[in-house]
């Protein structure tokens, strides 16, 4: 008797698999985790191998509590997990070794709490990366909130010369260029300036965004919507003042979680309206929360978004092919008026 499998839909035949998908995305991240290598060293490999690791080892013990056996984990494993570490890893500023378990106990809880409890793959309802950056940052504020700028490792005493980031530079001085002493080329580069390890050189995630535009992973629009209405709110705030434009998409951690993280397939919408409209509240909800706090909010914006998913995917759903608005169903049951002799 042969031997059936029950999947959900759709049932489509495609050479499209998460697996794949997943591959692209790691691919995608490389320019920014490169980069990230090359302005903080050690300290950067370091913070991101652990959060790796912790994403790795917290699935794969946890499949085992299941009793899967160890053939079975490894035929099942598609990237998710690995994904989820190297984008945690990134989003985190680069910590000192003595602090190894802020990495390990945050991507512990992005991948149990928030991955696997729900079902695994496919299951969460938010974005584990996200949740574990959050429980890090709430956790540990005194150490995560602490950035350095990439130039700044005393060799002599191995230790860190903390500082804020551009984004708190300029929300503090009403995005004064010249007050803060950086240019948009420092911002666009990364060069000098404090931050998380993936989020500072903006060409590299400019690369990850068109390898996965290019690849159809993700919508070319989408992030741009994201970034651009944040932009827009940002301009708004600072009264009408446009110069504070690029310096507000260029700070911060904005392009990554838009190209990274608002993108991910689980927590964002279904249909195009709802896409467009998740964009948008993001970007607005960002951009507000940046001024209301003067600190990077991205993560919180991003969890907050995914939070109102599933309310875009019942009442901005696309209509299915033949299926009637809910007005035209009403119209049909109505009693039709009798045409006068």
């Amino acid at each position: 008797m042969k031997q059936f499998f029950v999947n959900s839909g759709p049932h489509v035949r495609s050479s499209i698999t998460t697996r794949r998908i997943m591959f692209d995305v790691c691919i995608a991240l490389l320019p920014s985790l490169v980069m990230g290598l090359v302005y903080f060293g050690g300290p950067a490999a370091f913070t991101v191998a652990i959060a790796v690791v912790g994403a790795l080892l917290s699935e794969f013990c946890y499949k085992l509590c299941q009793r899967k056996k160890v053939s079975q984990i490894i035929a099942e494993f598609d990237f998710t997990s690995l994904i989820t570490g190297l984008i945690l890893g990134l989003i985190l500023p680069p910590l000192d070794y003595s602090h190894w378990y802020i990495p390990l106990l945050s991507s512990i809880f992005a991948i149990i709490a928030v991955k696997m409890i729900f079902g695994g793959t496919g299951k969460n309802i938010v974005n584990p990366a996200v949740t574990g950056r959050i429980f890090a940052f709430i956790a540990f504020l005194s150490v995560v909130s602490s950035y350095f700028p990439n130039p700044e490792i005393n060799t002599l005493n191995n230790t860190i010369v903390a500082g804020a980031t551009p984004l708190t530079q300029f929300l503090k001085n009403g995005f004064d260029m010249q007050a803060v002493g950086i240019t948009n080329v420092d911002l666009l580069l990364g060069t000098g300036l404090a931050g998380s390890i993936g989020e500072t050189c903006k060409v590299a995630i400019l690369v990850g965004y068109i390898y996965l535009s290019v690849r159809k992973v993700i919508k070319w629009q989408y992030p741009l919507i994201y970034v651009g209405v944040t932009g827009l709110i940002s301009v708004f705030c600072a009264k009408c003042d446009f110069n504070v434009f690029l310096p507000s998409i260029l700070s911060g951690g904005l392009l990554f979680g838009a190209v990274f993280m608002a993108t991910d397939y689980v927590t964002s919408p279904v249909g195009t309206l709802a896409q467009y409209v998740y964009y948008v509240i993001l970007g607005v909800i960002t951009g507000l929360l940046r001024f209301g706090t003067s600190i990077e909010v991205v993560s919180f914006a991003i969890l907050l978004g995914n939070l109102i998913v599933p309310l875009l995917s019942i009442y901005l759903k696309p209509r299915h092919f033949g299926e009637k608005k809910i007005f035209e169903i009403i119209k049909e049951k109505l009693p039709k008026k009798k045409e006068g002799k």
